[in-house]
């Protein structure tokens, strides 16, 4: 049996898996659905547990010393993702992976921990085959690495073995709503009531905003807390490979890529929900982790004036500008930056840029206003925001389209007055 921090570990394992077996043959007998009929194999669990209860009473077999981790355990093995199980349900635990089956690592509040769950190779690979039962994608030797999601919202992210050396590598990055409005980011310090009200306009303004940052940097948080400032009267579609958004609006169409079939047919890729977002009639488009070539498609949507988001990894403001200079030209070969580096001065007009502080708080270390000139194919930036030390000062620039805040009704100038 796996052993893991919770009480599982206190649990006698022989008795646990008598019953285990108890459970899955009710669960066959009933036809219940062990992955959407959760209430009814928890409610089998507690009729099994309350049988052998009552057996234990006439001295026929041990007594359950622990009723409740017993059915919690059983719930976990049936209808959850066993000895992982007490780690999803965990609050506190922001990300899962596996290195090996004796190796399970979490990470809480930005640090990382080895545990104690062991487990077995065979469990490793039953875990993976249930987690992606319900997400239609499969992993084979011919698609050997998977992002796929959970029900519960996770993003589960799978290496075979053979790529990953030994044993199949897992990842589990679980989507902790700690914000969903820029002023909630506001009390766990992430940036300044200032910026937040910068930002705010800036949305409402209809700015083309990039966030970017590093891994875990916060970037889906932060776009969901942007999207939130979306007035009610638009119509948001929005494009990822693995669905993590959750916009809070009541005009919201969410697209999500798919992988090709067993044979090879039928894939869908960002770049195609990009170009199948501008269709569907959106005011504002969002892209959630822009890779490759689809870089160009957004490009080309926020040079035709329809506002838009996205996020991209990068390790500074200015490096996500390059980095936007260069996806597209994975487009094609006839895609220079005689075309590129124009177009994006042209198309961003504010650049997010989170970090992760020493202690693992996500924070803004930078907020960066994009003018629209160029100047020896490099683009010039207005930095409004920047972190000195704990402190996201108010620097002297000055955003780009004053117009457009003008006509949201947004006194950016006084807004921005403040400096320091």
């Amino acid at each position: 049996m796996s052993i893991t921090s919770a009480s599982p570990a206190l649990l006698d394992a022989a008795l646990v898996d008598q019953l285990d077996v108890q459970v899955r043959a009710a669960v066959r007998r009933d036809g219940v659905d062990p992955q959407r009929d959760v209430h009814l194999v928890r409610s089998i669990a507690e009729q099994v547990v309350r049988r052998h209860d009552e057996r234990s009473l006439t001295g026929a077999v041990t007594p359950v010393t622990d009723p409740d981790g017993v059915v919690g355990e059983l719930v976990a093995r049936v209808s959850g993702f066993g000895a992982l199980q007490p780690y999803l349900d965990d609050p506190e635990v922001e990300e899962i992976w596996i290195n090996d089956p004796s190796r399970v690592f979490v990470a809480r509040g930005g640090r990382h921990e080895l545990t104690n769950t062991i487990l077995t190779k065979d469990e490793v690979l039953d875990l993976v085959e249930r987690m992606l039962k319900q997400s239609g994608r499969r992993l084979d030797l011919s698609s050997p690495f998977v992002d796929a999601r959970l029900p519960q919202g996770h993003r589960l992210h799978v290496v075979l073995e053979g790529i990953s050396s030994d044993f199949s590598a897992v990842n589990i990055r679980k989507f902790i709503v700690r914000a969903s409005r820029l002023s909630e980011l506001v009390g766990l310090g992430s940036l300044t009531e200032q910026a937040a009200q910068f930002l705010e306009a800036a949305v409402l303004a209809g700015l083309n905003i990039v966030v970017a940052g590093g891994t875990q940097a916060g970037k889906t948080t932060m776009l969901n807390c942007l999207a939130a400032a979306i007035p009610g009267g638009d119509r948001i579609v929005s494009a990822e490979e693995v669905r993590e958004l959750k916009v809070p609006h009541p005009d919201w169409v969410a697209l999500e890529t798919r992988q090709a079939g067993l044979e090879g047919t039928g894939e869908v890729t960002l770049r195609d929900l990009v170009r199948e977002s501008l269709r569907m009639r959106p005011t504002r488009v969002i892209v959630g982790e822009v890779r490759s070539a689809e870089a160009l498609d957004l490009l080309l949507a926020l040079n035709s004036g329809l506002p838009g988001m996205a996020t991209l990894h990068a390790n500074s403001a200015r490096e996500a500008l390059v980095k936007l200079c260069t996806l597209p030209m994975l487009a094609g070969e006839n895609i220079s930056s005689r075309f590129v580096v124009p177009t994006v001065a042209a198309s961003v007009d504010v650049i997010v840029h989170l970090g992760t502080a020493a202690d693992g708080k996500r924070r803004v270390n930078e907020i960066v206003a994009v003018p629209g000139r160029v100047e020896h194919d490099v683009i010039e930036t207005e930095p409004l925001f920047v972190r000195d030390g704990e402190r996201l000062v108010r620097t002297q620039g000055m955003p780009s389209r004053l117009e457009a805040f003008a006509r949201a009704g947004v006194d950016v100038v006084g807004l921005l007055r403040t400096v320091g």
